[in-house]
């Protein structure tokens, strides 16, 4: 679905990602389900279901992050509420970004490389 070996996301399929040459799914790593702040990976265990709620948006703020790229799923079953969009900027982070989760993961690098700072929070399946 997404490769990129100059990364930092270097691969992307079903339930899998593969980041600083580390392979997150459900049985190794961090999980399916990831938080990615430069080269910093971490689970996403906050993300319930399929329609996201504030209090799902964590470890992203108070990061000097400008812009936050949410991986909506493959097939992206992931809702994302205007009011979500919103709290997101009220805590100080300009531009959100909803992509179904291989493309996010290209957005992804392509704002890394070119020295924005940026997190990515991206579900792995549906």
């Amino acid at each position: 679905m997404f490769d990129d070996p100059q990364g930092p996301i270097e691969h992307f399929s079903w339930g899998t990602f593969v980041i600083g040459g580390e392979e997150h799914s459900r049985s190794t790593g961090v999980g399916k389900d990831i938080r990615v702040i430069g080269r910093e990976v971490s689970p996403w265990r906050e993300r319930q279901g399929h329609k996201l709620k504030e209090s799902m948006i964590t470890g992203v703020y108070d990061r000097g992050i400008a812009t936050l790229i949410i991986g909506i799923g493959v097939h992206s079953a992931i809702a994302c509420p205007e009011q979500v969009k919103s709290a997101v900027r009220e805590h100080g982070i300009a531009e959100v970004i909803l992509q179904p989760t291989p493309q996010a993961c290209a957005s992804y690098n392509e704002l890394f490389r070119a020295g924005r700072k940026v997190a990515l929070l991206a579900h792995g399946t549906c």
